[in-house]
């Protein structure tokens, strides 16, 4: 006799939210956690070409860890715009006191998949720079990592 492996169908899909509180956590390790909640790879229904992840709130962008001696300086982040002399760059250091929510993001958005289900899936994870989210009518559940 064999088994029937099922496939996750988009409207069978129950959907939590997480809150996750980035203070002290490293940057890699979190956004590689997240990118599994987001793509749903902790459920046992997991199919790769339907999006079965969950909904996830980053608190405290600000007070993520990088390890590393001179990552704070020696880490860059490009922007092109497309343009002659367009190329912008920034620090680590300085996207961590300005932009800490986009470097999270941009952390995450590099282990997700690349495509049209990369960006839906994208469009679940909420960041924010200080401890207050607006998200508190989902009742979302606190997610301690494991690391």
């Amino acid at each position: 006799m064999q088994r029937q492996t099922s496939i996750a169908k988009p409207k069978e899909i129950q959907r939590k939210w997480y809150v996750i509180d980035a203070t002290d956590k490293p940057l890699g390790r979190l956004a590689s956690e997240v990118a599994v909640i987001l793509m749903g790879k902790n459920k046992p229904i997991f199919t790769p070409n339907v999006d079965c992840g969950d909904f996830v709130i980053i608190v405290n962008a600000e007070k993520v860890a990088l390890s590393g001696k001179n990552i704070l300086i020696n880490k860059v982040y490009y922007n092109a715009s497309g343009y002659t002399g367009g190329l912008r760059k920034r620090t680590a250091k300085e996207m961590i006191e300005k932009y800490p929510e986009e470097m999270v993001e941009r952390s995450v958005h590099g282990m997700l998949p690349k495509g049209k289900l990369g960006r839906a899936i994208e469009k679940k994870l909420f960041v924010y720079k200080g401890p207050e989210h607006k998200h508190e009518a989902q009742k979302p559940e606190i997610l301690e990592l494991k690391y």
